[in-house]
């Protein structure tokens, strides 16, 4: 039987229920369970795709397609498991759901309210979960901070998934700020306790509190919320400012959480990874060497727009002994030739990474063209792929205006177009190419080299391809098209012979890049950073 664990927030919310919950899934993988992760979002759209960057930083693709919340991200790089749509419920695909049945006459003239309707379709994505994955705990977040009225149908659905199932098989871990008084610095546990009794109020009893503060939290303040909260002292836990996220797991493991999980849950496991996380931990802090990246994109006000593309660059970078700095370009700022060679004088390396729209195209291409006339090391990824295309049937082909027809759609030379199954699509969301493909890789190529293998497999979000018609221009100009999709004959990667390391690819493999298990693009493209 599949046990359940449900972590909430309270206080404010952005204290890291998503870490939170990564890390009592990696604690428990490495006690030798099978664990399946959810993240429940309260807002009305249906999945993230169709929402600016601005409004909720990436969208986190799955292997099967989903368009989710960036903490699935998280949640893979800790878990080292590729989860799949089951892991991201919004309301706004659980109300389609319903409406959907009921709009079939699937509840048979019966009045559709929110319980037991809506609670029992959340209540069923947790159950297809743990049926699908097989998985023996699935840890589940819920978005959002207790008191907010879009979560109280989550709330109410895993109130009675505990209710309908044994004692021991359901936990609830509560993740809570003790704010500092300015001046005194003196530790609150008031909101603490409001936030517990509006869980209560809910119907749920918290079994763990995880303890966000800038301050220590003594066994005086753990002993304070225990007695107003009702939970043993042991079950209270701090959440210790580290210096990388990887820590959360071992700061959790010295507190005891991992044990005192497997008690509640009637569990006895042994530890099985043999240290291999801390070993990794203590591998990355260890790094010694500094790298300048230059990361050309157009949100680079907002990080966690490319938040997976940053931790694979920082952990490729810590696997090789370098801790990378990220100088942010902004794509619009890039006006001409000079303009460029002054702000790219001191990089070690450049990464274009992906993106839609019109916006700083311009700057990402001359990015491509300062990188390849200067022989600094390149990654390209999705539109960092498109750019590099257009800069070469620009630049080298002298195709004067070739663009995307993204951007121009009457340019003379589409270097990047639409396949024809997409040209009448008028929905936004979910009508990308989404998810895995599977990529062939030239033999003797660059890619071939760091893949190590002749087929891939890799996530994919975008809707506009390489156009073949002007394949055989641009391998004229050296560019060596290495990565193939065979079945739709598209290009996924494409190379520069004569270069030190110019690499783009039409998918994102940041998707699939893991702390523990670094993917090829980017250890390659660390390494020549490196060696540059």
């Amino acid at each position: 039987m599949t046990k359940f664990i449900f972590v909430t927030g309270g206080v404010v919310s952005g204290i890291g229920k998503g870490i939170t919950a990564a890390s009592i899934g990696r604690m428990l993988k490495d006690r030798g369970l099978t664990v399946f992760m959810q993240k429940f979002d309260p807002y009305l759209n249906i999945d993230p795709g169709t929402m600016s960057p601005y409004q909720h930083g990436e969208v986190f693709v799955t292997k099967d397609g989903a368009e989710t919340d960036l903490d699935l991200g998280h949640y893979e790089r800790f878990i080292d498991e590729e989860l799949t749509k089951r892991a991201s419920i919004t309301t706004g695909k659980v109300y389609s759901k319903v409406i959907n049945k009921e709009r079939r006459g699937d509840y048979n003239g019966q009045t559709v309210q929110v319980i037991p309707h809506i609670t029992d379709e959340i209540k069923n994505a947790v159950y297809k979960a743990a049926k699908e994955s097989k998985a023996d705990i699935v840890i589940t977040e819920i978005g959002g901070t207790v008191g907010d009225i879009e979560s109280l149908p989550f709330l109410e659905s895993i109130r009675q998934i505990h209710s309908e199932n044994e004692q021991d098989d359901v936990l609830f871990v509560h993740t809570v700020l003790v704010p500092q008084i300015p001046g005194s610095d003196e530790l609150k546990t008031k909101p603490t306790q409001h936030s517990f009794k509006e869980l209560m109020s809910n119907g749920i009893k918290t079994d763990i509190i995880i303890i966000r503060s800038d301050g220590e939290i003594t066994d005086s303040i753990k002993k304070k919320i225990s007695l107003f909260c009702d939970v043993p002292v042991d079950a209270i836990v701090q959440s210790k400012n580290v210096e990388l996220i990887y820590e959360v797991p071992l700061v959790f493991k010295d507190q005891g959480l991992d044990k005192y999980i497997l008690k509640k849950l009637n569990l006895d496991n042994e530890i099985i990874s043999q240290n291999s996380w801390e070993n990794m931990v203590e591998r990355f802090k260890s790094a010694d060497k500094n790298l300048n990246i230059g990361l050309v994109g157009k949100y680079t006000e907002l990080h966690d727009a490319y938040l997976s593309v940053i931790q694979a660059l920082f952990d490729a970078g810590y696997e090789n002994g370098a801790k990378i700095d990220i100088k942010w370009i902004n794509a619009e700022e890039l006006e001409d030739e000079k303009n460029v060679n002054e702000v790219f004088k001191d990089l070690d390396g450049i990464i274009v990474p992906g993106g839609f729209g019109s916006r700083g195209t311009d700057g990402m291409v001359l990015s491509s063209k300062y990188a390849r006339e200067n022989n600094i090391p390149f990654f390209g990824i999705c539109y960092g792929m498109q750019v590099v295309l257009i800069d070469l049937a620009r630049n080298v082909l002298g195709f004067k205006g070739a663009n995307s027809t993204e951007i121009d759609p009457d340019t003379k030379y589409p270097i990047i177009d639409l396949l024809e199954n997409q040209e009448e699509i008028d929905e936004i969301g979910g009508t990308l190419r989404l998810g895995n493909y599977e990529c062939s890789l030239q033999e003797g190529s660059k890619a071939r080299s760091l893949y190590n293998e002749e087929k891939v497999l890799e996530r994919h979000r975008h809707r506009y391809e390489f156009n073949n018609d002007y394949k055989e221009d641009l391998e004229k100009a050296g560019v060596v098209f290495s990565g193939i999709n065979e079945e739709l004959n598209l290009v996924e990667i494409v190379e520069l012979k004569e270069h030190k390391h110019f690499i783009a690819c039409q998918f994102h493999p940041e998707f699939k890049s893991r702390p523990n298990r670094i993917h090829p693009l980017f250890d390659g493209f660390v390494k020549s950073c490196i060696n540059k």
